[in-house]
């Protein structure tokens, strides 16, 4: 078959997307909703903004980890590694007396996000083909984002009606069904291959010794650690709040709110396949500088709306953001880091870029309580928009080189996009 005529999904991205989309409307029904489930459990607003700063420890512990072991072991193998762990996150999640214990759960669940969503990024980059890259990484994420519609508007419904959880039994049983698919793909793959070197103290300082020469190369991956790391900080000063934001302070129900993560979802969507069309016909950089002008203006919305209409026009702004940026920052890394490093590039860069953020949300928190409840989401705005200059400058790649060649330059996307749990 020639390329032109190969499909743009392989079969087996394609059943580990369907695999991915179950499990994250599971995610998706939970984390908008996740700052009111803690607070339900009684936590006050700023140990709501503490609960995720210390939630924020657990994925630096282990994402360098994940992706270090999805290059060794396989990607396939290392998600379902994950999937089990996400599995138990689900039950301590359901059985939690406190939101501290909740703690558990999170700690979990970053052992399962740092196994499978570097190692899904990096399957997608190695199973697509030079040219349509970007096409790809654009296809997977806008089937992928049917879940960002599903999922919140499913996840507030039943919140409403029959409470937290319930939410977290159904999103627990999408997960157990993704996890089945995975297990069975991982025993076909150790059928057909063999499982790799296996794990290497050596070959992980040296893999990290190459990605930390990256960084300090002074190329596009170096200004992105740094723009990002600084819009990392302001972007987890208020996301985790914004739920609590329009029910205290505007009077939104929590099926509304469920809504507009739907809304979020359709915005992502739709913009997701124009940004893989700008990464393959233009570049990743403007993809990114139109996403960060989208959330600009989402939270200039949000900070004036004053009825669900506005706040729906918010939240598709801020959907589409994530749809425009997303694919274009997969796309950048899978052109600048070589392939046998995809997974812990994944994880090393996104565990460097979160530090920047470490005590971000406990912060928000405190801006909150001491200044006004606006606070975080105004820097939040000011700084996004300040970065467009830089990213504009500075996020680009050079001329020669082919994908998967060492070129100094890549990095990891926002905080999680959409809000999926990238399980």
């Amino acid at each position: 078959m020639s390329s032109d005529r190969r499909p743009l999904l392989s079969p087996d991205l394609r059943i580990l997307l369907v695999s991915m989309i179950l499990a994250n409307i599971g995610g998706s029904m939970i984390m908008p909703l996740m700052a009111l489930y803690v607070s339900s459990l009684g936590a006050t607003i700023g140990q709501v903004g503490l609960f995720f700063t210390l939630a924020s420890i657990f994925p630096l512990l282990f994402q360098i980890l994940g992706g270090w072991l999805s290059d060794k072991v396989g990607r396939i193998r290392a998600i379902s590694f994950g999937s089990l762990g996400g599995m138990a996150g689900y039950v301590f999640l359901f059985l939690a007396p406190t939101f501290w214990w909740l703690l558990i759960s999170e700690c979990l669940a970053s052992i399962a996000r740092s196994l499978v969503g570097p190692s899904f990024s990096a399957f997608t980059a190695e199973e697509s083909e030079e040219g349509k890259r970007g096409r790809t990484f654009g296809a997977t994420q806008t089937i992928f984002l049917v879940v960002a519609v599903v999922g919140p508007a499913l996840g507030g419904v039943v919140a409403d009606r029959f409470g937290f959880k319930m939410v977290i039994l159904i999103a627990g049983a999408l997960y157990l069904a993704a996890t089945i698919i995975r297990l069975r793909m991982a025993r076909r793959v150790a059928a057909r291959s063999p499982a790799g070197e296996g794990p290497d103290r050596s070959g992980l300082r040296l893999q990290l010794a190459g990605i930390v020469a990256l960084m300090l190369a002074g190329g596009v991956v170096t200004w992105i650690v740094l723009i990002d790391g600084v819009r990392d900080i302001s972007f987890r000063l208020s996301l985790e709040l914004m739920p609590l934001y329009v029910q205290q302070l505007r009077g939104i129900t929590v099926t509304q709110i469920g809504l507009l993560g739907s809304i979020s979802g359709v915005g992502s969507m739709l913009l997701t396949p124009l940004s893989g069309w700008i990464v393959d016909h233009r570049d990743e950089r403007r993809a990114i500088a139109l996403g960060t002008l989208s959330v600009t203006g989402g939270l200039a919305l949000l900070l004036g709306a004053r009825t669900f209409t506005g706040f729906a026009l918010a939240w598709a702004l801020f959907g589409a953001s994530w749809g425009l940026m997303d694919p274009a920052y997969q796309s950048l890394i899978s052109k600048a880091v070589p392939s046998h490093m995809l997974g812990i590039a994944f994880g090393f860069l996104g565990t460097s870029i979160g530090l920047f953020s470490l005590p971000a949300p406990w912060i928000g928190g405190q801006l909150w309580t001491r200044v006004a409840p606006a606070t975080p989401f105004l820097l939040t705005m000011v700084v996004a928009g300040v970065s467009i200059v830089p990213i504009w400058i500075k996020f680009r790649l050079p001329k020669q080189g082919l994908p998967g060649e060492a070129v100094p330059s890549a990095t990891v996307g926002p905080p999680e996009t959409i809000r999926t749990d990238g399980l």
